[in-house]
């Protein structure tokens, strides 16, 4: 599926065939090279490989090997074992041992024969290996959060384009058959004007304490440096690469991003402000609230909700509301919408069809539901309400130059130094 000019190992692939059928010689051609019996042809395969696949990345890996059009040939991780746990989890499904591991994620961006990669490191690396990937001529499925910053969030939007990339956001409620149906209620005009969305989130507390010091481990086993990245240097504790980085600033940007990257996106979908954000934030104890130029009024906040699931939303008109969640469950006022409802039975968790949209249009070349100026806007709405309430102050928002207005100090905190030798 690659889309380059130069003579690729796929059109390679193909004119081979092509030749051998010229020839008037009896030839035995697997029926799974020819994509008969089910297989689907190698000229038609999206060639994967993976950067820093933990838990969550495994559960997206596995909806990806579910698609038969999809070859996961590599992977890269800081960590040997999360190396080795993606390797034994590919081979068993590919049937060989053919998985190549990496500790470096440029070794494998060099690899000319990978389509896309899945990234699903933690928070601090997504946006620079997607930018490195997308400078790579690779397409690319990323998880959220997207970036840490408002400047990361631009720069990867930016570059995307340039590069001429897919990027699908790991935003999957956008591919989910309850939110969409609270979506598209919302579009049909039936709950009137729509007045205020809300957005599920967490608290937004994080810390800058240190975690104590502990011996590092050799490199091949854990490569310190590489797992921190962009990161401000600090000591070794395990704790860290064993899932416990998220709380910590330097490498989380705090609940109001950790749900709200699905939660304000689907707000921001919902108000038709996929390309703009709100122009005003107000901390509120640990809640926010923001409004658009349009008026309507966006509150993130972390209760209140009808315990209909993690990640829910709120949309409210003037003649009526519907709330939804992860459980696919949905509380809806009048009632009587309840009868154009369908039975929502996938969990809003569940990143399959999102991914298969993903795939079409690594395809197709067309813009996945979650494309990469989407996410931008949604995280930039986010870090705008995280700066907020670091602040503890009303901050007035310009979204077409992406600054504060007359806030010096909130504007310094668009985005964060880089350790060197790492740079966008």
């Amino acid at each position: 599926m690659r889309h380059v000019t130069k003579i690729c190992r796929r059109r390679f692939l193909g004119t081979s065939i092509g030749a051998l059928s010229a020839l008037a010689v009896p030839s035995l051609i697997p029926g799974k090279a020819l994509g008969l019996n089910g297989f689907v042809a190698p000229s038609e395969r999206i060639v994967m490989g993976g950067l820093g696949i933990g838990p969550r990345g495994r559960t997206d890996l596995a909806a990806f090997l579910k698609n038969p059009d999809v070859q996961f040939v590599a992977v890269a991780d800081a960590q040997a074992a999360r190396r080795e746990a993606v390797k034994q989890m590919v081979d068993r499904h590919h049937q060989n041992s053919d998985c190549k591991t990496y500790r470096n994620m440029f070794d494998l961006l060099l690899r000319d024969d990978i389509d896309a990669v899945l990234i699903a490191t933690g928070d601090r690396w997504h946006t620079m290996a997607s930018i490195y990937a997308a400078k790579a001529g690779k397409d690319i499925y990323c998880e959220k959060p997207c970036s840490m910053t408002i400047a990361e969030s631009r720069a990867l939007a930016e570059t995307i384009r340039r590069y001429g990339r897919v990027y699908q956001a790991g935003t999957q409620r956008r591919n989910i058959g309850n939110f969409i149906f609270a979506i598209n209620l919302v579009y049909s005009g039936k709950l009137g004007k729509l007045h205020t969305v809300h957005a599920n989130t967490l608290d937004p507390r994080t810390t800058h304490e240190w975690l104590p010091a502990e011996p590092e481990p050799p490199k091949d086993e854990c490569d310190w440096d590489l797992w921190l990245g962009p990161c401000p240097w600090r000591p070794f504790n395990q704790r860290y690469v064993n899932g416990g980085w998220r709380g910590h600033f330097d490498f989380h940007g705090g609940g109001i991003l950790e749900w709200g990257s699905h939660t304000v996106d689907l707000c921001q979908w919902a108000n038709k402000a996929d390309n703009t954000a709100p122009i005003e934030f107000e901390p509120q104890g640990n809640h926010v609230h923001a409004t658009y130029a349009n008026g309507v009024k966006l509150i993130m906040r972390d209760t209140g909700w009808l315990g209909l699931g993690t990640c829910s939303v709120r949309f409210e008109g003037d003649e009526g509301w519907i709330e939804t969640g992860d459980s696919g469950q949905v509380a809806v006022y009048p009632e009587s919408l309840r009868s154009e409802m369908p039975v929502f039975t996938m969990a809003g968790t569940d990143p399959s069809t999102h991914i298969r949209d993903f795939l079409n249009c690594v395809k197709s070349r067309a813009m996945p539901a979650a494309n990469a100026d989407v996410a931008a806007q949604s995280h930039i709405a986010c870090h705008a309400a995280y700066i907020a309430w670091q602040l503890g102050r009303k901050l007035r928002f310009d979204p077409v130059k992406e600054e504060f207005i007359g806030d010096d100090e909130a504007n310094r905190m668009r985005s964060r130094a880089l350790r060197e030798p790492w740079h966008i």
